[in-house]
């Protein structure tokens, strides 16, 4: 079901873009913006047709539909150990939209935020946007660790959010209880706010075992809002879909009526909300398939970058994606370059543009493709030098 015959090449060259196959030159691989070039599952597509078949497509509630937030809680209370009513979801306009909105809510201009470094630059992005200032703690290029003694150091007066980034984009970590735990302690002491953004936590690999932040202690249920989406583990990224979660119900009412949640300024698509609803319900045999045909290629991924001597791979614990550094000295941007032009193949530079500084010396591979398409581009960097 995961093989290049299965690969509709010409839908992808007119609808796939973000830096793959609709804006690049014929020719060229692109492993770069993570999106699977799999369609979605027949579930999906026959679960949109039935619900436009009566032909209305009438206001659904502001908040979202009422199947769209019973499937997203359950989603999370079976395979991420939450807690969450429906009424405790509100559907919003991508993860990436849920990532603003809450630094939004929380940050007034001049206060602080703290990020990891690196990252994907959707982090400082929102931060930017309303005017609050970045603190960047390190995290261990190649493990994802956290240095939790930076991060205290960090915590000032002006502080107000530590946002989280679980499974992690770039490296592919899983933090573990015990790892979230000691965030909100530390959120805790310093009465911050919390973000977690969890939209990669379906594509996790060995069956290691996911934590949704909220659930780790009292404090995090109190004061932490989780971000999730379906464009990675459902390929319905043009559908722009996502959620906010709360366990706070007072909490989230405030958020929702203060991001215009409460009238038609706001609200998604219901279409869009079915999408995703049916995506939860009627897709997991698809999806666990999916799963399966990524760990191979993450393995195979790893195999062929550690044996190229041109980089050495991590071996992420999620996502899928793959952070590998670079051997021969170039900058991220020369390798990225260097590989688009004698390789022909696309990838991301780990440059501080869209990872932070502590990304430089590495790049960032997408492996949701073909293993025959995986494979091609993979030898095409490696025999490029």
């Amino acid at each position: 079901m995961f093989t290049n015959k299965d690969i509709n090449f010409e839908a992808l060259k007119r609808k796939a873009y973000n830096g793959r196959w609709a804006t690049l030159e014929d020719g060229i691989i692109p492993l770069t913006a993570a999106d699977p070039d799999f369609r979605m599952s027949t579930e999906i597509e026959n679960g949109i047709i039935e619900y436009i078949k009566d032909g209305y497509l009438s206001y659904g509630p502001f908040s979202g539909l009422p199947e769209f937030k019973k499937s997203v809680a359950e989603h999370f209370n079976t395979g991420k150990n939450g807690s969450f009513t429906p009424e405790n979801v509100l559907a919003v306009n991508s993860a990436a939209m849920g990532m603003f909105m809450v630094a939004k809510y929380v940050l007034n201009p001049g206060d602080e935020a703290i990020i990891f470094d690196p990252v994907d630059f959707l982090f400082k992005k929102t931060v930017d946007a309303v005017g609050g200032n970045i603190k960047l703690c390190a995290v261990d290029s190649k493990t994802g660790d956290i240095d939790f003694e930076m991060l205290v150091s960090l915590i000032g007066p002006k502080t107000k959010l530590i946002s989280v980034c679980n499974p992690h984009n770039p490296v592919g970590r899983v933090y573990s209880k015990e790892i979230l735990q000691k965030i909100a302690e530390i959120a805790a002491a310093h009465d911050l706010w919390v973000m977690s953004d969890e939209i990669w936590s379906d594509i996790v690999y060995d069956k290691k075992e996911f934590n949704t932040y909220s659930s780790v202690s009292e404090h995090a249920k109190k004061k932490s809002f989780t971000v999730f989406g379906f464009s990675k583990s459902f390929g319905i990224a043009g559908l722009r879909i996502g959620a906010v979660l709360c366990n706070d119900q007072e909490l989230l009412d405030d958020f929702t009526e203060k991001s215009q949640f409460n009238s038609t300024i706001e609200g998604v698509s219901t279409l869009s909300q079915i999408a995703a609803s049916v995506a939860i319900d009627k897709a997991k045999t698809w999806f666990n398939d999916f799963l399966t045909h990524l760990q191979h290629n993450r393995d195979l991924a790893h195999s062929m970058l550690s044996n190229s001597g041109i980089l050495t791979p991590n071996l992420p614990e999620a996502t899928f994606v793959i952070f590998p550094k670079i051997n021969n000295g170039m900058s991220s941007d020369e390798f990225a370059q260097h590989v688009l032009k004698d390789g022909k193949v696309a990838i991301v530079p780990g440059s501080e543009r869209w990872f932070g500084k502590g990304a430089e010396g590495h790049v960032r591979i997408c492996f949701s493709t073909s293993q025959e398409i995986l494979t091609e581009g993979l030898n095409r960097i490696i025999n490029s030098f």
